[in-house]
């Protein structure tokens, strides 16, 4: 075989500075354990200076799902995470997409033929199939036999001459054991007699993503793998490969699981939330980013509230769990609330915009909604539920909700609040903030009362209801002077 090719394909990896990688497959929407991964293997390349890529692994065709590698774009973009090489936006170490790489994998592969470290494996589905029923019977858990290892040369090119389909296998060492590192779990060692000889190149040609990642991650020179902890148990035969080419081996870091309950993890096939379904339901890309940064990982003293930059600054592996992360959604709903409670007025009615428009109060002062929601939203979505009374008045409420001994009313007082203030409203020359503030706390004021005494029947007039966003006279103001003045009439009715 001719190495004039691998020569060029070594000499153009780069060398020397931290590179991370970022490798979906596109098999569906961005998981919130998708976004942890992406995440601190950002933060890893940016605390170091160093170069983030963005990989499509899409061989696994079957679970291929039209759109989705687009959703990956947009979901990185949105939540601040640039990347330095990619499809779409190329590279020196392209093509990005597996698929377009395709006929990188079988010379390599052809390589550890050659090198005795692979072999062309020529067994059928029925075949295995059968191997595999006769193991359970025995108890025993199915590992291939190396059957077709050990066909003659002449065997196997009998079977290429007449066609017959096949797979290339690694072969991987039945005796010894094979260590490697990693920066959360320490050093790892397994006995070569547990692996499986894995399937390198499928039938059609497609790498798998055993060999796929690991022949990827050395063409771009990719110094730091993060992935999930059930690649642990892979990992020996991935470094079985890279020692088969005498190649370097990356730093490996392997995440723990992020767990919807004690037993339970999270999971797209599952239906648990992706980071789109949090997004529409009113959460803030800043929260999640946030919150899912500290599912396994602690900067190492109390803080919680971190910005994108200030993630970078503070990452360090050093601070991931080797213990699963439990996702809390109230802990999620905790740090939302205090993302929203941050915002600027502007910030906050363009996010809330969308929900007003839902709930019917977009046309109503938004400073206004703004001065009586923020503290008190601690998710968009909460906003219909929260103002449905400013649309449209429950007007079956219980009179009973005029009572309050906090307040000091009850039916008899606030039926003569009523009485008092109808008329006065009325007679308004105007109808605002201002004016109402002073006309009803000047009337509590000449009245003797107190302010609560005066103001709760008027805004349980108003809202129908014992607990709103907003006093009395901000509800005022966004109804308007005719249905305050219609609701308020409703109330008095109640009372009579």
């Amino acid at each position: 075989m001719d190495n004039t090719w691998f020569e060029k394909m070594e000499e153009r990896i780069p060398r020397g500075e931290v590179r991370t990688r970022f490798a979906p497959s596109p098999t569906g929407y961005m998981h919130v354990g998708n976004l942890r991964t992406a995440l601190y293997t950002w933060c890893i390349a940016r605390h170091a200076h160093g170069k983030f890529l963005l990989r499509i692994e899409d061989t696994d065709q079957e679970r291929f799902v039209e759109g989705a590698t687009d959703l990956i774009y947009r979901t990185l973009k949105d939540v601040g995470m640039n990347w330095d090489e990619g499809p779409d936006i190329g590279g020196e170490y392209g093509p990005y997409v597996q698929s377009e790489r395709k006929s990188m994998y079988l010379p390599f592969a052809e390589q550890l033929i050659k090198s005795g470290h692979a072999y062309r494996c020529f067994c059928t589905k029925e075949e295995l199939e059968e191997r595999r029923a006769a193991a359970a019977e025995r108890g025993e858990t199915f590992k291939y036999d190396k059957h077709c290892l050990h066909l003659s040369e002449a065997e196997i090119q009998a079977k290429l001459d007449a066609g017959v389909p096949y797979v290339i296998r690694q072969n991987v060492p039945t005796e010894g054991t094979t260590s490697f590192t990693d920066m959360v779990f320490g050093t790892i060692t397994v006995n070569n007699s547990d692996l499986d000889d894995n399937i390198l190149i499928k039938a059609d040609g497609m790498p798998t993503y055993n060999f796929a990642n690991v022949v990827d991650d050395h063409l771009m020179k990719i110094s730091h793998v993060m992935r999930g902890m059930e690649y642990l148990s892979s990992t020996p035969k991935y470094n079985l490969l890279y020692e088969a080419f005498g190649w370097e081996i990356p730093h490996y870091i392997h995440m723990t699981p992020i767990m919807r309950d004690a037993q339970h993890k999270l999971s797209k096939r599952d239906g648990d939330a992706s980071y789109a379904d949090f997004v529409d339901k009113g959460y803030l890309k800043e929260a999640l980013v946030n919150y899912v940064a500290l599912l396994g990982w602690n900067p190492g003293d109390d803080r919680e509230i971190f910005s994108l930059s200030e993630l970078c600054e503070a990452f360090d592996v050093s601070g991931m769990s080797k213990s699963p992360a439990i996702f809390d959604p109230e802990k999620l709903t905790w740090m939302n609330a205090q993302y929203i409670m941050a915002l600027s007025k502007e910030e906050f009615t363009r996010h809330a915009m969308p929900w007003y428009e839902k709930a019917g109060i977009a046309h109503m002062d938004t400073d206004i909604l703004c001065r009586i929601l923020q503290q008190r939203v601690r998710v968009f979505n909460e906003i219909p539920d929260m103002v449905d009374f400013l649309t449209k008045l429950d007007e079956g409420y219980d009179a009973a909700l005029f009572t309050n001994k906090k307040s000091k009313t009850d039916s008899l007082v606030s039926k003569n609040v009523l009485e008092m203030v109808i008329p006065v409203l009325e007679a308004l020359p105007d109808w605002n903030e201002e004016l109402l503030h002073d006309t009803l706390i000047g009337m509590a004021a000449e009245k003797g009362m107190k302010n609560g005494t005066l103001l709760w029947p008027v805004r349980i007039a108003m809202a129908g209801k014992a607990v709103t966003p907003g006093g009395a006279i901000e509800i005022g103001v966004l109804l308007g002077r005719d249905e305050t003045m219609r609701r308020l009439k409703i109330g008095l009715e109640k009372l009579q």
